[in-house]
């Protein structure tokens, strides 16, 4: 079984970087055109074709498979073995020309993620990881900080501007006088600093699956912790939190006590409409 997972976890690393590098031919292009979906999210011809090659690459190679990728949806498989691609993640940072955007690649084996690629073409970075075989960034083996206390730390978070029209308003004034520093990278390379030790923990909300099923191998295999904001482990609901492992009960402990008992975030996501 470990042979078939490194098979396809080397391929997902490949068609990610080619991916990647298809949409940083858009990157920093003033005459892109950017579309708005629905729910207000920003979209561009070069998610789209990102995820084509993303699809195409993979499931080419292993045609019972299943993929879910955030512009094209679903396609059921009969391996057990699942693809949940993110062609840009950041891409209001995309169209606006500030490098944080990353191509996401993460490899589910019967409902379990075990393997997560993250690409950012623009800083010429990869962030991987393979259950059981640790975490990298390029070819550097990567780990998480080893910072106990949040008072000590530093905070990442996505955006103030929900917490500020949520019941958890006092939760993020909370976590912000407790810890260190604080500091507002957003989407997934908030996450990849916690996994590499530059950070102790990142929040974040409104989040859908496609956004952060390749950080979960990423920041467990780094030896972190990824939860919602109940503790539980999964990366399914809008609510999540990324730790160094140390602080992550803390903040929990935090969120538990401040923020409105009636607070739902699954219903305030979809209220509020928040990607």
């Amino acid at each position: 079984m470990k042979s078939e997972w490194r098979t396809r976890y080397e391929a997902g690393v490949q068609a990610a970087e080619h991916a990647a590098r298809l949409a940083l031919r858009y990157y920093d292009r003033e005459d892109l055109p950017v579309e708005w979906k629905s729910n207000l999210s920003p979209v561009t011809v070069a998610d789209r074709e990102a995820e084509i090659a993303l699809r195409e690459a993979l499931l080419t190679r292993f045609p019972q498979d299943g993929f879910w990728g955030e512009e094209f949806g679903q396609q059921p498989g009969s391996s057990g073995y699942r693809w949940i691609i993110d062609p840009i993640d950041g891409t209001r940072n995309f169209v606006r020309g500030i490098p944080l955007w990353g191509t996401l690649v993460a490899l589910e084996y019967r409902r379990e993620p075990i393997a997560g690629v993250v690409v950012f073409p623009a800083l010429g970075l990869v962030y991987r990881a393979l259950r059981g075989d640790g975490a990298f960034r390029n070819e550097r083996p990567i780990r998480v900080s080893a910072v106990k206390q949040l008072a000590e730390g530093m905070l990442f978070y996505s955006g103030a501007s929900w917490f500020l029209a949520s019941g958890c308003r006092e939760a993020f004034v909370q976590m912000c006088l407790r810890s260190q520093r604080q500091r507002g990278f957003g989407d997934c390379y908030g996450f990849a600093l916690i996994a590499q030790g530059s950070g102790e923990a990142m929040i974040d909300y409104g989040v859908h699956p496609w956004d952060v099923a390749a950080i979960v191998p990423i920041v467990e295999e780094a030896g972190g912790q990824f939860t919602d904001w109940s503790g539980q482990r999964t990366f399914l609901r809008p609510d999540v939190l990324a730790s160094n492992g140390q602080v992550h009960a803390e903040i929990l402990g935090i969120l538990s006590q401040h923020c409105a008992r009636d607070f739902d975030p699954q219903h305030f996501a979809e209220s509020h409409r928040i990607t």
